[in-house]
């Protein structure tokens, strides 16, 4: 693709991706809660879904996507359940200082999950995949290697920008993190984990 068709490109995506929603609100709430580091599988997530989105568009999937809503729909409340269940366990996590809990078991892939079923679900996604992308890219002209380009620039933007979110929440969790504030943080990012999945569900 010619540089300035990607540049336009990366300004309307960045702009996208950095705008607030479920997404941001999710990664915010869960490095508040554990940290940069265990936040990290649930951005992969959220960068996988959007690549989904991204072929189901490009290869001309979209109506057919629209067709079985019923398997995004189930996609949808599995991601809000599970963001739910990531909400209880910040709201019961001891009023501990900083130091992060010993990773769990499989702790990584259910991120991973987590973050998929969010994006598949997620409305400003969905508006921008279907109704923005196709307005700034020529789909049916798009080759090979412009689609591996802009995979790149999807793959560097979006997980860069999510992980700049997350690095400036743990900052902020640092700075509080005496037991008694992170008692507060805890039960904060729980709620507001909480309140993101009651929003994917209810859209």
């Amino acid at each position: 693709m010619e540089l300035t068709a990607l540049m336009i490109f990366v300004g309307i995506y960045a702009v996208a991706v950095a705008s607030p929603g479920p997404g941001v609100a999710a990664v915010v709430a869960r490095a508040m809660g554990s940290g940069t580091r265990r936040t990290l599988p649930f951005i992969a997530g959220i960068v996988i879904g959007d690549l989904v989105w991204f072929a189901l568009v490009v290869g001309g999937l979209a109506v057919l996507a629209q067709s079985f809503q019923i398997v995004f729909t189930i996609i949808k409340y599995a991601g809000a359940a599970y963001l739910l269940y990531l909400a209880w366990k910040l709201w019961r996590a001891p009023a501990e200082g900083i130091d992060e809990q010993p990773q769990i078991k499989g702790e990584g892939f259910k991120l991973v999950l987590g973050g998929l079923g969010l994006t598949l679900g997620n409305p400003k996604t969905m508006v921008f995949f279907l109704a923005i992308l196709p307005q700034v890219i020529p789909l049916q002209a798009v080759t090979p290697l412009a689609i591996v380009e802009l995979c790149a620039i999807m793959v560097v933007v979006l997980g860069g920008i999510m992980t700049g979110y997350a690095m400036l929440a743990d900052s902020a969790r640092r700075f509080i993190a005496t037991p008694e504030r992170m008692r507060t943080v805890n039960r904060a990012t729980g709620g507001l984990m909480a309140g993101v999945a009651v929003a994917v569900a209810a859209r």
